[in-house]
């Protein structure tokens, strides 16, 4: 895997990260898009983790710190690139994060339908916490 880079995303990445996760990423979230991504790597610019290989944008994972919550989103790999241990390299650059930044505990938000994400994430050594559901309610709109 020497050939994979991981980095942070800059704001000149977010048109590729858009397009990338409109062909990678399962679901949309009501902040994909410009705006939205601008203000993510804005506030927290090691948030956005990018997966490069030759050139080409492999894979992604927001790694995101509030000071009191790990919480991971849009771990997504390229289709062509599945099965090659990208996910892997992106969580273990998100969990390094984590650390270095004094967190304990990682949260990931999975969709439920997307049955192959959860044998990713146990795989990982992640699990499923039934007692809880996520409450949410959209700002705008």
């Amino acid at each position: 895997m020497s050939d994979l880079h991981i980095r942070c995303a800059d704001l000149t990445d977010i048109d590729a990260v858009l397009r990338f996760w409109h062909e990678a990423a399962e679901g949309t979230s009501i902040s994909d898009d410009h705006d939205g991504v601008a203000r993510l790597i804005s506030r927290d610019p090691g948030a956005l983790l990018l997966a490069d290989r030759d050139g080409r944008l492999a894979g992604s994972v927001i790694a995101g710190f509030d000071g009191w919550r790990c919480s991971v989103y849009r771990l997504a790999v390229h289709p062509d690139c599945r099965r090659q241990g990208i996910a892997t390299a992106l969580m273990e650059a998100a969990e390094q994060r984590f650390l270095d930044l004094g967190g304990r505990r990682v949260d990931a938000m999975v969709l439920e339908a997307n049955e192959r994400a959860h044998h990713t994430w146990a795989a990982g050594g992640y699990h499923r916490e039934d007692h809880w559901r996520r409450w949410v309610k959209p700002l705008t709109g």
